[in-house]
C-alpha cells in the first residue's frame, strides 16, 4: 500500500447527495471504501461534515422545529442544528462501519484545542491510540463551541481542520472529497469570474 495513514474529509454536499438530508447510500459507499483501505492494512481518519444538515432534517421532521430549519442563517440556530445532528451523523457512521466490522470513535475538536500544546498532545495521543486499535476516528469541528465553520463560510473549517488533523497524526495523504471541481480564485457560486 502506497499510503499507510490517510485522512479523508467529506463535505456536507457529498454526504447529502445534494439533498436536504444525509444520504445513506452515499455514506455507505464511503464507509465501504474506507473499510477496503483498512483491509489492506491502511489507517484512516475520517473528518466528516454533515451535522447541521442532519439536525435540520431531524427538526424539520418533528413538531419541535418552529420553522424551516434547513434555511437557518443565524449562528445560534446553526449551532443548535449541529448539536441536534451530531448524534445522528455519528450514529449513521457507526452503523455503516459496524456492518463492515469496523469500530468507530467520535472526536469533536476545535482550532482552540489544537492551538493549546496540552490539547494538541491529548488529541494526537488519542487519535494515534485509536488507529493502533484499528478504530476509525470520525472527527468533526465542535460547532457548539466553535463558530468558524458555520458562520457565513462557504469553505468550511472542516477543510482546514482536516489539514490540521493530517499533520496531527502524521498522515501520508489528505483527501478532501467534495463536489467542487478544484481550487478557485474566488467562490464560484457567488463570483462568475472565478477561475
Amino acid at each position: 500500500m502506497q499510503h499507510r495513514r490517510i485522512v479523508v474529509k467529506v463535505g456536507t454536499n457529498l454526504l447529502t447527495g445534494g439533498t436536504d438530508q444525509l444520504d445513506r447510500a452515499e455514506m455507505a459507499m464511503i464507509a465501504e471504501q474506507i473499510a477496503a483501505v483498512r483491509e489492506r492494512h491502511g489507517e484512516v481518519v475520517l473528518v466528516s461534515s454533515g451535522a447541521i444538515a442532519a439536525g435540520a432534517a431531524r427538526l424539520d421532521g418533528s413538531s419541535a422545529r418552529g420553522g424551516d430549519a434547513r434555511h437557518a442563517r443565524h449562528l445560534e440556530m446553526r449551532q443548535v442544528l449541529a448539536a441536534v445532528g451530531q448524534g445522528q451523523l455519528m450514529a449513521m457512521w457507526d452503523e455503516l462501519f459496524a456492518a463492515r466490522d469496523v469500530p468507530t470513535a467520535q472526536a469533536l475538536l476545535t482550532r482552540r484545542d489544537l492551538a493549546d500544546r496540552s490539547g494538541y498532545l491529548n488529541a494526537r495521543n488519542t487519535l494515534l491510540a485509536l488507529l493502533d486499535l484499528h478504530v476509525v476516528p470520525v472527527v468533526n469541528e465542535n460547532d457548539v463551541v466553535a463558530s468558524d465553520e458555520i458562520e457565513d463560510s462557504v469553505i468550511g473549517d472542516n477543510d482546514n481542520l482536516s489539514a490540521e488533523v493530517a499533520n496531527l497524526v502524521d498522515a501520508d495523504l489528505l483527501l478532501i472529497l467534495t463536489d467542487i471541481a478544484g481550487l478557485y480564485t474566488a467562490d464560484p457560486a457567488s463570483d462568475p469570474t472565478a477561475k
